[in-house]
């Protein structure tokens, strides 16, 4: 059996994470974990295994000193696929075309069953090959990254009671992309090196209720409604903070002026920057501010009966150096009106900032440019979504964020979305890179 196959059988197993435990399918991940003892003998066989918080899975390789090891971050579940309309099955991983335009199509291709088979792989062929790594290798495995992160978080404090101490982290993430920074041709590796906190606000709305037929002048609904449009038109101030500083600093080198002056001198030019990131897109808006946005709506549960509550959900993605309860402050400021309630249902602030120079830093560096192309540029960046690594910055300050795969934008798109897929070639390097970490 190829890699290839490999993977495709083990994309056909639906491990899709739910809100809800109970409505979680526990035998998918059971067949998830069989597939991976018969599809990776020697990993089994050599590495010491745990099971976490029921589903998740840490390894440890063994390797010839007892230095920093190495830890491997990936996660088995994917998110569902309900109501979405695919070009192919999202569970059959249909092939689609040949040689450099071959492709995979399953939920889970990229997020992250394509980073954590490439890194079983890797192993996998290292140790068929007699290699020991230099320090230990750990692989940790979530199961719930999509939801909770329970997992992660119960492997985090595993590994750090017993006092393990990695030298890098590495978790999905960035990816090799074109076009992410203006001016700059080559091809960028986007290496997260913090992540933005995230947490869900709500903002909710009381009345006394009755029937629809006789409503008040001003409904809870409508109250709502005031308060959404004015959170909507009053965003969060822009800010350059250090990460995107670095992005801008290293970018520098790779483009013409007048925009390196701009990138390198940010503290002069950060306003106008700021300004041109926000106008840029959502992608790069979102690297300049905290973003707010309203996801989930709740009313009343009849046609014809008044709410005697309205409820907004607002999902924050919080910007290095932003807090919740500064976050609370501006919601309130923006609603400006006493009887919506704010609620902080959950939520983490920003990660701490990894690195972006010493001996980690250029590990990672070595092993994309090794890899990927010799002409793809490392970028340290801020990542926009959160991974279960937010769960290890307390085992060290080098925790890194990065899938080895080089993805279009239509790719980057569809992740969490219909016709998610990854090219074979792609995928095939991502192997590569993980091996050229290990034995780095």
């Amino acid at each position: 059996m190829t890699a290839v196959e490999r993977f495709r059988e083990l994309l056909s197993i639906p491990t899709v994470s739910r809100v809800d435990p109970a409505e979680v399918d526990d035998s998918a991940f059971g067949d998830f974990h069989a597939a991976l003892e018969r599809l990776y003998p020697l990993v089994h066989a050599r590495l010491e295994r745990e099971v976490v918080e029921g589903r998740s899975l840490l390894y440890r390789w063994a390797g010839e000193s007892p230095g920093a090891p190495l830890l491997l971050l990936a996660h088995q579940d994917v998110v569902p696929v309900d109501g979405q309309e695919w070009g192919h099955p999202p569970f059959a991983a249909e092939l689609v075309g040949d040689g450099e335009e071959a492709t995979i199509h399953a939920r889970g291709a990229i997020d992250d069953k394509g980073a954590l088979v490439a890194i079983l792989e890797a192993v996998e062929g290292a140790l068929a090959e007699g290699v020991t790594p230099r320090t230990d290798v750990w692989l940790a495995f979530g199961h719930d990254e999509e939801t909770r992160g329970t997992g992660a978080k119960a492997m985090a404090a595993l590994l750090a009671a017993r006092g393990i101490r990695p030298a890098l982290v590495l978790d999905e993430g960035g990816a090799v992309v074109e076009g992410a920074v203006p001016g700059v041709g080559a091809p960028t590796a986007m290496i997260g090196v913090a992540e933005r906190g995230v947490a869900t606000f709500d903002l909710v709305t009381r009345e006394a209720g009755g029937h629809a037929s006789t409503p008040p002048r001003m409904p809870a609904t409508a109250r709502l409604a005031r308060a959404i449009d004015r959170l909507r038109r009053r965003p969060f101030p822009r800010r350059l903070v250090p990460p995107v500083r670095a992005m801008l600093a290293t970018a520098a080198s790779h483009t013409g002026e007048p925009l390196a002056t701009f990138f390198r001198r940010t503290s002069v030019s950060a306003p106008a920057v700021t300004a041109a990131l926000s106008l840029l897109g959502p992608e790069t808006n979102a690297l300049v501010r905290t973003t707010a946005v309203v996801t989930r709506l709740e009313g009343s549960a009849g046609e014809n009966v008044l709410a005697t509550s309205a409820r907004a959900s607002v999902n924050v993605r919080l910007l290095t150096g932003d807090t919740l309860a500064g976050v609370s402050i501006h919601l309130r400021r923006a609603v400006a009106d006493p009887l919506v309630d704010i609620e902080l249902r959950h939520g983490d602030d920003p990660s701490p900032v990894s690195p972006w120079h010493g001996e980690a830093w250029r590990r990672l560096s070595r092993a994309v440019t090794d890899t990927l192309g010799a002409g793809t540029v490392p970028l340290p960046y801020l990542q926009l979504g959160a991974s279960d690594s937010r769960f290890y910055t307390g085992l060290t300050d080098a925790v890194y964020r990065f899938a080895p795969f080089h993805l279009t934008r239509a790719e980057r798109d569809a992740l969490h979305a219909p016709d998610e897929r990854i090219r074979v070639e792609v995928w095939l390097r991502g192997i590569r890179f993980y091996r050229a970490l290990i034995e780095g």
